[in-house]
This record gives structure tokens, C-alpha cells and sequence, in this order.
């Protein structure tokens, strides 16, 4: 898949990255040590395995992953432009990424190899409550896109919100869905309570199909250096749509 990038050509500083390499083989370490659970994700969502790390390799520069039993599955992850992982470390989500895996063997086994990666990202884990936004009423958000002085814009329809972020589809296809991307100054309009202005943060994205196999992509983000004014105006929706969906459960709607 490739992905048009519409950022600057200035790369943005990620306040989520870990980009020193002692803190990333901590870090890696600590979930080999552990035994964390990985998911491994290529091609969107379309393969993807439950694995662990096996060995961190300073030496060789290379990270030893478990592979998964079915070997047309390795093939389509091993020849995939792009893999993601993503997995918890004492309640914080660890995300990181691989453009070449490679086939390896560890004590005589099947597994893979990728190279230590450059930057983690590493998330606190929110502990906001998430609720769908109305299909009928969609709830909007409007995201610039810089390109070569000009800026254009998408206009994307939101699946949730929480106090921490939304989750938009690309409908358009045309958003940098890679983890750690930031979008400036996008609007989001709330009904019945207003316009908030947030910079966006990409930390998930996945391939929805639908009942009639067309795909769908779902973008997740966290919102980034909101005010206190607009994140209670976030919560004032969320309650709005709560005391709505109540109504509806009680039957006086």
C-alpha cells in the first residue's frame, strides 16, 4: 500500500517517540524478558499473528521473532512493504514498525528477523470511555493537508470519541495513516455544542471489511495540545450523546 505523504517537507518532531536507541533495547528487552504478547500486522489487518520476541541481538543488530505455524502466512508477511507491532508494557502501549522482515532460524525453528528498530512509540494507556457517534447525524472533522504551499483539505467522519481521541475513516484514502503522523489545526464540529481546533496524532489504523467485502479504513489518533476548554467541551458531547442513547434504552425518545 503506498501512502501519500501530505506533511511538510520538514519532518514534525513525534512527542510520543523514543528515538534513543538505549531506551529502545530497555524497552525490548523488558518484552522479551516478560513475555508480552505482540501483534504483528501487515498489509493493514489483512495478516496478522499473535507472537513474542524471542531475542534482542545488539550484536547483529537484529530483533528475533516468532513466527507464526502457517508458512503461505510468513510468505505474505515477508514480502510486505510495511509491518507494524504493537504491544503493553506495565500498562503502556509500545508500537513500532519493520519495512523488511526477514526468514531466520532460532534454536532450529522457524522465526523472524527484523533490524532494532530506529524509534518506538510509546503511549499511556487512556482510561477514557469511548462511544460511537451517531450514523444519522454524522460528526464531522475537517483535517488540513500542506502540500507544496497550497493546502487542501479532508473532510472525515468520526466512528468514536473519548476525551483522549477519535477514531475518523478515510473514506478518501488519501490521510498518511502512518503511527506517529501529526495533523495540525483540524476541526471537529460537535452538534449541539461547537467547533474544537486540535492537532492530531496517528496511533492506530486498520482495514475494515464490510458485509459487502469493500474495505473501509479506520484511522485512530489522540488528540495533541488540546486546551482545557475544548477537551470540556469534548466531555459535555460525550455526556450529550450518553443522556441520548439512555433515552433511547428507556424508550422516552
Amino acid at each position: 500500500m503506498k501512502i501519500k505523504n501530505y506533511g511538510s517537507e520538514r519532518q514534525r518532531p513525534n512527542p510520543y517517540a523514543i528515538t534513543s536507541q538505549r531506551e529502545i533495547l530497555a524497552l525490548l528487552r523488558s518484552i522479551e524478558k516478560k513475555r508480552q504478547l505482540i501483534r504483528m500486522m501487515a498489509h493493514g489487518e489483512a495478516d496478522a499473528i499473535v507472537t513474542s520476541i524471542l531475542e534482542v541481538d545488539i550484536h547483529n543488530d537484529a530483533v528475533i521473532i516468532d513466527c507464526a505455524p502457517d508458512a503461505s502466512l510468513n510468505q505474505r508477511i515477508i514480502n510486505a512493504n510495511k509491518v507494524s507491532f504493537e504491544t503493553t508494557l506495565d500498562k503502556i502501549r509500545i508500537l513500532f514498525s519493520s519495512t523488511q522482515v526477514t526468514s531466520c532460524l532460532k534454536d532450529d525453528r522457524p522465526a523472524f528477523r527484523i533490524a532494532i528498530p530506529a524509534s518506538l512509540v510509546r503511549l499511556q494507556r487512556r482510561e477514557f470511555y469511548r462511544i460511537n457517534t451517531p450514523i444519522a447525524s454524522p460528526v464531522r472533522c475537517i483535517i488540513s493537508l500542506p502540500n507544496d504551499g497550497t493546502e487542501n483539505v479532508v473532510t472525515a467522519v468520526l466512528q468514536d470519541i473519548s476525551g483522549g481521541g477519535i477514531a475518523i475513516f478515510d473514506d478518501s484514502r488519501t490521510l498518511n495513516n502512518t503511527i506517529g503522523h501529526i495533523y495540525k489545526n483540524c476541526k471537529i464540529t460537535l452538534p449541539g455544542i461547537g467547533v474544537i481546533t486540535t492537532s492530531l496524532v496517528v496511533v492506530n489504523f486498520q482495514e475494515q471489511v464490510l458485509f459487502n467485502d469493500k474495505k473501509r479504513r479506520r484511522i485512530a489518533c489522540t488528540f495533541m495540545d488540546m486546551p482545557n476548554s475544548m477537551l470540556n467541551m469534548v466531555q459535555r458531547y460525550i455526556g450529550k450523546l450518553e443522556r441520548e442513547l439512555n433515552a433511547k434504552r428507556q424508550g422516552l425518545d
